[in-house]
């Protein structure tokens, strides 16, 4: 059974930055893809980062790219969500994910079994 478990959550400044980190998956076909959702109140559920644990390979949303960093240390089977110049919009409750890969990691909800608890990041002005 696999248990995704987030942690550095936490409140910061706009301008900000923040360390995410999940563990907890395996090295099975269904744990190829690991990657990040958020989901913001009254706001629709949204693929944030994923990365290809076999070679790295990361995909990013338009909103973070360039501003957030998806990382793994395989010999923790943990991944990492570096956040930096955290703007007020990227107040969430980040999951963590893992699933299949399809040739690709997708960004789509269905796509991943496993889910953590949720962690919450909050960004002030």
């Amino acid at each position: 059974q696999v248990q995704l478990v987030e942690s550095g959550g936490g409140s910061v400044q706009a301008g900000g930055s923040l360390r995410l980190s999940c563990a907890g998956y395996r090295d099975t076909y269904d744990n190829k893809c690991i990657g990040w959702f958020r989901q913001a109140p009254g706001k629709e559920r949204e693929g944030v980062a994923f990365i290809y644990t076999r070679d790295g390979t990361t995909d990013y949303a338009i909103s973070v790219k360039d501003r957030f960093t998806i990382s793994q240390d395989r010999a923790k089977n943990t991944v990492y969500l570096q956040m930096n110049n955290l703007k007020t919009e990227d107040t969430a409750t980040y999951y963590c994910v893992a699933g299949r890969w399809f040739g690709f990691c997708s960004n789509a909800e269905p796509s991943y079994m496993y889910w953590g608890q949720g962690t919450q990041v909050t960004v002030s002005s």
